[in-house]
């Protein structure tokens, strides 16, 4: 009877070949962690990437930048007009540094500005400098980010 048992798990753990095309199904188990890593805040999914490294004894490797074909240089002729630079559209609010004696401020700025985290988060997020406050956004929301943010004690770069 053992035996019945061991095989039926074994054959539960054993998927179907997908069809190409078709949306792929996904054990409940892994649907189920997929779940919670979705609810985690920003700085949880922080304490989360920590831990993973440290138990599965990952190293941290070289970033390596997403390039695309390489683009030859311009030739330097007279009668050519290189083409116009294009403008970067999606930006980065980094959080650098910050004045020690208006920490309690920028926390509470960093509170306000970060949807879904607490006091307790915003702290431990200022004092991790540097941060990534908001990926991803336009010039205009960069800009009033970084003006809100000098305001209260913080040093902040857009990327």
């Amino acid at each position: 009877m053992r035996l019945k048992r061991e095989y039926s798990s074994a054959a539960e753990q054993l998927q179907e070949p997908q069809v190409q095309g078709s949306e792929k199904v996904y054990p409940p188990k892994i649907e189920k962690i997929v779940d919670e890593i979705s609810q985690l805040t920003l700085l949880e999914v922080c304490d989360l990437n920590e831990l993973l490294k440290t138990r599965l004894k990952i190293k941290d490797g070289p970033v390596m930048a997403m390039a695309g074909p390489a683009v030859a240089a311009p030739k330097e002729e007279d009668d050519e007009e290189v083409a116009p630079k294009r403008e970067k559209t999606a930006f980065t609010v980094k959080l650098v540094k910050f004045d020690d004696a208006k920490k309690i401020t920028l926390i509470k700025e960093l509170k306000n500005i970060i949807p879904d985290i607490n006091l307790v988060q915003a702290k431990k997020f200022v004092e991790a400098v540097p941060q990534i406050v908001k990926a991803d956004i336009m010039k205009e929301e960069a800009e009033k980010l970084k003006a809100s943010i000098e305001a209260v004690g913080g040093v902040v770069e857009l990327e």
